[in-house]
């Protein structure tokens, strides 16, 4: 009994925060409508040009902002009220998920609509991605960042398995534009819960000057420090080329597997579970540090080359389950490794770069993730991502070894003035 207590308290240290809690169900309620949102997009521009390419580029379009200005919106979340600002962005989002969906229910949906509505997307997300992440370190300090940070993957990815499942229910019965409305009702319990926190339990950081150079100041922050600088350019290369599964499983789904969107909600939702599994054991006893970086994403690239390489259905779902709990393990010990080894008055610019390589390299990975699933098969697009986590991995080791190599080196004696 007392190691069953120990597990639940290590597990869920931060959900004892009454401000956590809060802000913790209200983003339940709202992810579960934006994995809902994913699969009811990615089949919608499916079925409005039934190409690959066209569904990255959708991809790509609602993340481009995010690598043209997510550098500034960190420089926006180190200067303004960072519960302020999400409250007013996340608003914004409900809206937009309103007008797709009045736009599919009436079906007047045209290509172009859902290009400029993710654009826009993107846009918002590029000020709200730097100011969330940062948030959470205010909300429950130092101690209990690792593991918020772990909960809300699992979070996010329980969203994962459950999103998917009720947008196949709602779909069947009421099409593809309910889950956009639906969606849009759910940003309601987001805006709540951040209106209904304590602010004066809250731990802000403290605010930066408005400055000229605060964006070149903070790119020379990170380029000077080993601990930002290396998790930063791995997740650049994971993320451009291996987070790209809304691309790559609909076409999986769909080409390999002769599925419809029954079949990619499967694949999205086992992904889901692992990533629970993965985030509980990560929040319990999970690490942090460049070594563990390398390591869980060595381990995530063998799970994508593993679910490429799948002969059934079947072994595909059970192999994603590994690929979600290996992804959940790089994203949370990437995320709490930036957060802790930040300057408080750069993490939010610090945050905003981590989007950026997470969020930002999608223009770039997505239409390649969707050229290769398209002209070579969705086991393509899988196996391209897992040697992208092998060749971060092995870069990071790489560059751990060197760091380690010229601090032990003797350092050459100092020339003698008399010489």
């Amino acid at each position: 009994m007392t190691a069953l207590a120990d597990f639940r308290r290590d597990t869920f240290s931060s959900l004892a925060i009454p401000n956590y809690r809060r802000y913790y169900t209200g983003q339940a309620v709202s992810m579960i409508g934006t994995w809902m949102q994913s699969v009811a997009q990615a089949w919608l521009v499916l079925q409005l040009t039934g190409s690959g390419t066209a569904l990255g580029s959708v991809v790509a379009l609602q993340t481009l902002p995010v690598l043209l200005v997510g550098p500034y919106g960190g420089v926006v979340a180190d200067r303004l009220d960072k519960r302020r600002l999400m409250i007013g962005l996340q608003s914004m989002m409900g809206l937009l998920a309103l007008v797709l969906g009045v736009l599919t229910v009436t079906d007047t949906v045209e290509l172009w609509h859902v290009y400029l509505l993710a654009f826009l997307l993107g846009l918002n997300n590029s000020f709200e991605n730097p100011a969330r992440q940062s948030f959470v370190l205010e909300m429950v300090g130092p101690e209990d960042l690792r593991n918020a940070v772990s909960l809300n993957s699992v979070l996010v990815n329980a969203a994962r398995a459950v999103g998917p499942a009720v947008a196949g229910l709602v779909i069947a019965a009421g099409g593809l534009g309910v889950c956009f409305l639906v969606n849009a009702l759910s940003f309601v319990a987001v805006v709540v819960s951040l209106a209904r926190l304590d602010v004066a339990a809250l731990r802000p950081s403290p605010p930066a000057p408005r400055e000229a150079g605060q964006l070149r100041e903070g790119l020379r922050y990170v380029a000077r420090t080993p601990e930002l600088l290396v998790p930063l350019l791995m997740m650049a290369l994971v993320g451009c080329l291996a987070y790209e599964f809304q691309v790559v499983l609909p076409v999986l789904a769909r080409d390999t597997f002769g599925g419809e969107a029954s079949v990619y909600g499967f694949m999205t939702a086992a992904m889901g579970v692992g990533a629970v599994l993965g985030g509980l054991a990560v929040a319990a006893r999970g690490r942090t540090g460049i070594p563990a970086l390398i390591a869980s994403s060595a381990v995530f690239g063998v799970a994508i080359a593993a679910a490429a390489l799948a002969p059934t259905l079947w072994i595909e779902l059970v192999l994603l389950v590994a690929v979600g709990a290996a992804s959940v393990g790089f994203l949370s010990v990437g995320n709490s490794t930036l957060q802790l080894e930040a300057a408080p008055h750069m993490r939010g610019r610090v945050m905003a770069l981590w989007s950026v390589a997470f969020l930002g390299s999608t223009p770039i990975g997505g239409p390649i993730a969707g050229a290769v699933a398209e002209h070579f098969g969705g086991r393509a697009g899988l196996l391209m991502g897992a040697v992208a986590c092998l060749i971060a991995a092995g870069l990071g080791a790489l560059v751990v070894r060197r760091h380690r190599r010229a601090q032990t080196e003797p350092n050459p004696d100092p020339v003698s003035p008399d010489r």
